[in-house]
């Protein structure tokens, strides 16, 4: 049944929404940490929710003087354990509800996007065996800006014809949740309150969200 309501498309992050490649993330970053004789754990892992490559690289060096072409040579190399842990990925690992959830949206007939500041979103979905079934994939090859600044979803509402105030962001961090709140977008947050609790609705789950009553609630 289609809700009559000013929203036409869904833009959902990647990691945290549609799978959960953060664990991947964390062993390629912790790998190249003990490498480089810098602390990492899980504790200093939890700031780069959200943050692209190079933000991160940035965040676990912290007062570490590297040149130019050290810095670029490390992204290279986590970047390269990261994409071999990912090959391995299959459609096991989409997270509970999350495809339901695309194809409800698909079929009450609003657009659904991508909006994830991974260079490696597309590699992804096509491990998960959904890299068709988005009408428009951005990441972080996209825009020059990346969460938290909103161009990223902009891009996204602007390729799939629509404006971003008649979307809805599905994210599970805070930068993501900033840059969907400065795209004018309604916002759905995965996650704990403490950094999730900005969005205008928020679950402990994608498994969990009732998409009929958010949509009832944005009815005009």
């Amino acid at each position: 049944m289609q809700i009559k309501t000013k929203i036409q498309a869904i833009i959902f992050d990647l990691d945290g929404v549609i799978t959960n490649t953060a664990e991947y993330h964390y062993q390629a970053w912790k790998k190249l940490a003990d490498e480089e004789n810098v602390i990492f754990g899980r504790k200093e892992n939890e700031r780069l929710r959200g943050l692209e490559r190079a933000a991160s690289l940035k965040l676990i060096l912290g007062e570490k003087k590297v040149t130019e072409f050290e810095f670029q040579e490390m992204l290279e190399r986590k970047n390269a354990c990261y994409r071999k842990m990912i090959s391995q990925m299959t459609d096991k690992e989409i997270l509970p509800g999350a495809k339901e959830l695309v194809l409800e949206a698909k079929n009450r007939g609003l657009k659904v996007a991508i909006g994830s500041s991974s260079k490696n979103a597309k590699t992804v979905l096509l491990r998960l065996g959904m890299n068709d079934i988005f009408d428009v994939i951005t990441d972080g090859y996209s825009v020059d800006a990346i969460k938290p600044a909103p161009d990223l979803f902009l891009e996204a509402a602007r390729l799939m014809g629509v404006e971003s105030n008649k979307c809805i962001v599905i994210e599970d961090s805070e930068a993501g949740i900033e840059a969907a709140h400065r795209a004018s977008a309604s916002i759905i947050g995965i996650g704990p309150h403490e950094r999730v609790g900005k969005a205008h609705y928020r679950f402990d789950s994608v498994n969990d969200i009732q998409l009929s009553e958010i949509l009832s609630s944005l009815t005009n």
